[in-house]
């Protein structure tokens, strides 16, 4: 018979440890975008920002340290510049691509 294992007993997934470059960084927030979920975009780039290292980031974009963990914490609504300059700092850039045909042209 096989064990069973409980949820409790899982351990926690923490995608910070696996994302360790621009490549990484790239594919996981073009997965998040695919959700077309504006508070998932925030979330996983504080979890970006925790795995490149808080202090760093918030050196590169320009933002206080503080300013940063605000930003980006859940529930927040950060300033699009505010994203801009993370992206920036993480060393990747939105791209717009179309959806496919659209419905009606017009």
């Amino acid at each position: 018979m096989s064990k069973k294992i409980r949820v409790s007993e899982l351990p926690d997934f923490d995608p910070a440890e696996y994302l360790r470059d621009a490549d990484d960084i790239a594919g996981y927030l073009s997965a998040v975008l695919e959700e077309d979920d504006p508070d998932a975009l925030i979330e996983a780039l504080g979890t970006i920002a925790r795995a490149r290292g808080m202090t760093e980031i918030a050196r590169h974009s320009g933002l206080a340290r503080e300013a940063l963990y605000r930003s980006l914490r859940e529930g927040a609504a950060p300033r699009f510049d505010t994203v801009m300059r993370v992206l920036r700092a993480l060393g990747v850039h939105l791209v717009v691509e179309p959806n496919g045909p659209r419905a009606a042209e017009g």
